[in-house]
């Protein structure tokens, strides 16, 4: 006998109740994804009256950008789980990229990461519905539907996504990774949800740094959005159409 559409739905509801106290979920064979805390604390749904975004300085002292990558590892943990390893594909969550302008010959190193953009690729190729972008602007990877099959990688024009070939260790349970799955930078969704800054920023404010600046583009009185109406700032390849939240300036 068929039950009722409103017992199905209570059933679900309680399963997944009882599932958020779990602390680790098995996928198959090898590949375990941690899950968020049952008491995580959010700040409410995501909506598309904010858009988050970054605001990256260019002229900023090549240092800081390294200060902004280890922030990164520690705080997602995808690090090398040995001083002597090597993963298959290096991480590309945030990496340094140096530029050089062919005519005047000026240089310049800035970080680069998932640009999350307003119309991203990586979400329109994706056949799961894995690759996913928040009302916010963040976008994202469900690892528990993600199937590996590295679409969205080639689709992303920042070359900012990386598939995990080998075991994964020191899991961060705000951070889902698996073997066999894609992964790419969050703008640390899990500090930005509690009204924190994303990991990279901290650090360099910590530093005494202003150099990545951090907030809502579509709030006229926040310290980006007033940024980006009075600098002259780029976006990578704004040419595409894809709308980036991340802007640069100096280059």
């Amino acid at each position: 006998m068929t039950k009722p559409m409103n017992t199905i739905d209570a059933s679900r509801r309680n399963l997944l109740k009882g599932g958020a106290a779990v602390a680790a979920v098995t996928l198959a064979s090898g590949i375990t994804l941690r899950t968020i805390e049952a008491n995580a604390a959010v700040t409410g749904p995501a909506t598309s009256a904010k858009r988050w975004g970054m605001l990256i300085d260019a002229n900023a002292p090549e240092g800081v950008w390294d200060l902004a990558v280890e922030a990164c590892k520690a705080e997602q943990g995808w690090g090398k789980a040995e001083a002597d390893s090597k993963p298959a594909t290096d991480p590309q969550w945030i990496r340094k990229v140096s530029i050089k302008d062919p005519k005047s010959g000026a240089k310049a190193t800035l970080p680069v990461m998932c640009q999350h953009c307003a119309n991203p690729p990586c979400v329109d190729v994706c056949p799961t519905g894995a690759s996913m972008k928040r009302a916010d602007g963040i976008v994202l990877v469900d690892k528990h539907i993600c199937i590996g099959c590295r679409y969205c990688m080639m689709a992303c024009p920042y070359s900012c996504r990386s598939f995990v070939h080998e075991d994964v260790h020191g899991q961060r349970p705000h951070m889902p990774r698996g073997k066999g799955t894609v992964e790419a930078c969050t703008m640390c969704v899990h500090r930005v949800d509690k009204g924190q800054k994303p990991a990279c920023v901290e650090a360099l404010n910590k530093a005494g740094s202003n150099a990545i600046m951090f907030g809502d583009l579509n709030d006229p009185n926040s310290e980006i959005a007033q940024a980006v109406s009075k600098y002259v700032t780029q976006r990578i390849r704004s040419d595409l159409g894809v709308e980036p939240g991340i802007h640069y300036r100096g280059i």
